[in-house]
């Protein structure tokens, strides 16, 4: 605590008692003696007040450094002012411009005031108390340039006190040129780079005094927040904004005229590539202070000397660095692929295990500082499980049919392709695959599977792209913020996402649909040793458990997806149950695979960062690096698999349950041939559908799937199109399949389960009252009714003992050698005939001595 809070304290405790005790007239003596003595104190308090010493700013800094560490906290990934680069230069040597340029954005009327603004505080306090609202520009130049010498970041009201006489002291003995130069001396520009010689030579390679009008508004423009306007960043177009700003208040101002103003505005900067630094994990660093930076400002990440633990498993991301690097170079080589980029999150927490944005971060030739992990990229079809959760959610399942034929999507083209009357061949959409063949029928899980198109932009349709939309963002997609720009494209990559936020998509797949947000930090300690923040469990459920198991089940499956990638493609991880998806853009610009097991979710992207494309697509190009990366990660993780899919419900329509062939079914029993009953056995059933093929919206409202089917089909504008299309390929296959029509449905009932051809059976052996526990106990089981017995089960009470396949069925055991053995027992005999039929005989008995 501050030694004037203390005195301050004392005295309102010592108030406290002094009014129990004495009358109003003591009272108002004790205050005016209390508002002396208090005024002596502040008055001996401020005339204590020193000016910093600004000679000793890189000792504050390294003393102040916020540091940030994997996740054991004991490899340092970057120290914030390792290696400070700053050179003090005179006034006189910085140049006009970027004098301008500062006072204009930092502080307006910086030449009028004395140190502080009054007007400023009432804003920046009691105006941001009264509303609730954080007012930002309440600071002069004069106070940040005390508040940057001061390690004390603590936000109280005494340490703002001190930064305003201070401010008030510092202009009483300099002048406004050395405070403005001493401010430019110690501006942060971001990373290790201090000053306005050392920021002019790294991002222009010249002297301050040489920059062009622009780049000095540039350079202005980045204090504020170094890492969110860094040129080096995701976040150019922030920093050109602000650019803009600056000039725009420079003009204000009368810094610079309008033609000055209209030249530095349309002025084409180009910056220096970054020079290479001390550090780890360089991107996965600069997403963390980017998230340290919004979270606490830049004040507390340049100066609060932080310790900051991430969520980074250091040897996966250096494994994960050698592999991008190594396989890129291949890609470049044989495909123009030049770049990659690659995330592992952990699906049970959120927790980002590593995070590559380029094959390497210092590589000038692919943009390598940028970070493509977070940046927006047409996702192609790793999009495609997103719709097909959705559809899954609403009853669509593994087995619905949808037809892979060449399909008109647009209603305002006729079904060939061709627009109707006062339409463009423009707006016609019809898609097709990378081999431009057509399946026919096929399941959604086999459609999922090969990343079959036609089927998947069938499919959005049928849920909707507003719902798939917001199934995207319900499971961690931040980008897709406006509907009106998207159609039937999407399934297939049409909008733009980021691996970040798809790895964690995919994440929910692998958690039996509970969504945990990315998280890089497990925590954060200022440099008191105050926990700041620590990592929480921040999980939802968003996703029925079955709908991922049908996802996983459809993205595991080898022999499903084999017609496309073959039976031993990179996407196989022997030994492992994992699931997979692949994405190719238009052009092979972009190519992506993701994929995930319970314990582990790998997001990786091939391309080049300025779009230009490659030879080859997703499987191929980073289907080998996210071998590599998942191989490495589940060195360390155990075997599990995924669980199975509920069975499909019975009760919902064919066309769901995937018979295509007709939405009318009848069942029969395989082995009579007659017409099943509730005594045939469910291995003899066999469901057979009228034959009357369609497509689907003939037989379903897709507002309405599980409702009656549509009266008027064809009052949905995309039906005319589809049913062409699937008449047209039914045309040319039908002699393939077998014509099932109403007098093929058998008149008569299955006779051959009935409730007499059940078999039974008689239990012969226990014919004593009751028996001793060590007593052997020997059974015959005769069949009553029938003699094609093809096995007898034996249990006791619900242990079963053995099956008898052939006659005799004779069987033995002692009581006190079966764990479920009490006093009263049961002995149960089910016995299964050659056409499926199963009976059931019991007889009880008594073990004495329980």
């Amino acid at each position: 605590m501050q030694p004037i809070e203390k005195y301050l304290k004392k005295i309102a405790r010592g108030l406290k008692k002094f009014i129990k005790k004495h009358s109003f007239k003591h009272w108002m003596m004790f205050i005016f003696g209390v508002g002396i003595v208090l005024l002596g104190i502040i008055m001996l308090w401020v005339s204590s007040l020193e000016i910093p010493d600004f000679k000793s700013f890189n000792e504050n800094k390294i003393q102040s450094s916020t540091k940030i560490y994997d996740r054991t906290g004991n490899i340092l990934l970057y120290d914030v002012h390792q290696d400070i680069k700053r050179t003090v230069i005179p006034y006189e040597d910085m140049g006009v411009n970027i004098k301008n340029a500062t006072v204009a954005i930092e502080d307006s009327s910086f030449y009028q005031h004395n140190g502080i603004r009054i007007s400023s505080i009432i804003r920046a306090t009691i105006w941001a108390k009264l509303t609730g609202k954080k007012v930002q520009g309440g600071s002069t130049i004069t106070q940040q340039l005390i508040k940057n010498t001061l390690l004390n970041q603590n936000r109280t009201i005494t340490r703002k006190i001190k930064e305003w006489i201070l401010a008030l002291k510092l202009e009483k003995i300099m002048s406004k040129e050395q405070i403005l130069a001493l401010y430019l001396n110690e501006a942060p520009y971001g990373g290790n780079i201090y000053g306005v010689e050392e920021a002019s030579k790294a991002f222009f390679g010249k002297e301050p005094i040489d920059m062009t009008l622009a780049e000095s508004a540039y350079l202005a423009a980045i204090p504020n927040a170094p890492t969110h306007y860094s040129p080096y960043g995701k976040y150019k177009k922030d920093l050109d904004a602000r650019k803009n700003l600056v000039l725009k208040r420079m003009l204000d101002l009368k810094f610079i005229t309008q033609a000055d103003y209209d030249k530095a505005i349309n002025e084409k900067v180009t910056f220096l590539p970054a020079q290479p630094m001390h550090i780890a994990a360089p991107h996965f660093v600069f997403y963390i202070k980017d998230y340290l930076e919004k979270k606490y400002g830049p004040n507390i990440l340049d100066d609060g000397g932080l310790k900051v633990i991430t969520t980074l498993d250091y040897n996966l991301q250096m494994k994960a660095e050698q592999i991008a690097l190594e396989r890129a170079k291949e890609n470049e080589k044989s495909s123009n692929g030049k770049n990659t980029a690659i995330v592992v999150i952990d699906p049970k927490t959120g927790q980002i295990l590593a995070m590559v944005g380029s094959r390497d971060y210092f590589d000038k030739s692919v943009d390598g500082n940028f970070n493509v992990a977070t940046a927006a990229r047409q996702p192609g079809s790793s999009f495609k499980p997103i719709v097909y959760a959705l559809a899954f959610k609403d009853g669509y399942t593994e087995n619905t049919n949808l037809f892979d034929v060449k399909t008109e999507f647009n209603a305002s083209c006729g079904p060939t392709g061709k627009p109707l009357p006062g339409h463009s061949t423009t707006n016609c959409y019809s898609p097709s695959d990378f081999d431009n063949n057509f399946r026919g029928p096929m399941t959604l899980k086999d459609a999922l599977a090969q990343s079959v198109n036609i089927v998947a932009v069938k499919l959005l349709y049928l849920v909707g792209v507003d719902n798939a939309i917001k199934m995207a963002h319900d499971l961690g997609i931040s980008t897709l913020n406006d509907p009106t720009r998207y159609g039937l494209s999407l399934v297939i990559g049409g909008g733009e996402t980021t691996l970040l936020d798809m790895t964690s998509v995919y994440s929910v797949f692998a958690n039996k649909g509970v969504r945990n947000p990315p998280q890089g930090i497990l925590s954060v300690e200022d440099s008191s040793g105050n926990m700041l923040e620590q990592y929480t469990d921040k999980s939802y459920q968003v996703l029925d458990p079955n709908v991922t198991r049908m996802i996983s089940d459809s993205l595991s499956d080898n022999k499903a997806r084999t017609p496309t990638f073959g039976p031993n493609s990179v996407l196989v991880i022997p030994g492992r149950d994992v699931a997979v998806k692949t994405g190719t853009t238009n052009d092979d610009k972009d190519a992506w695979t993701i994929g995930y097991t319970p314990s582990v979710a790998v997001g990786v992207w091939v391309g080049n960062n300025d779009n230009t494309p490659m030879k080859r697509g997703g499987s191929s190009l980073a289907g080998p690096i996210w071998h590599d990366v998942m191989s490495e990660a589940l060195k360390t993780l155990p075997v599990e698999t995924f669980d199975k899919p509920d069975p499909i419900d019975p009760s919902l329509p064919p066309i769901l349950r995937g018979f295509w062939q007709g939405g009318k079914t009848f069942t029969i029993d395989a082995v009579s041939g007659g017409l099943a009953t509730e005594y045939t056995p469910d291995n003899t059933k066999k469901e057979i559908s009228i034959t009357n093929v369609h497509s689907i919206l003939y037989w379903i409202d897709k507002n309405n799937i599980l409702g009656p089917e549509p009266v008027s089909p064809q009052k949905d504008p995309q039906y005319p199109n589809w049913e062409y299309s699937v008449q047209k390929w039914w045309d040319s296959h039908k002699t393939d399949y077998k014509v099932v029509t109403e007098a093929n449905v058998p008149q008569s009932n299955d006779n051959v389960h009935t409730t007499l051809s059940k078999p039974s059976f008689q239990i012969n052996g226990l014919d004593q009252t009751s028996y001793n526990k060590d007593q052997l106990i020997s059974l015959s089981i005769e069949p009553t009714n029938q003699d094609q017995i093809k096995k007898v089960d034996v249990y006791v009470n619900n242990t079963y003992l053995i099956s008898l396949k052939s006659y005799p069925y004779n069987v033995s055991f002692t009581p006190s050698q079966i764990n479920s053995i009490k006093k009263e027992n049961i002995v149960r005999v089910i016995g299964y005939d050659v056409n499926g039929n199963s009976g059931e005989t019991t007889v009880p008995f008594t073990v004495d001595g329980y």
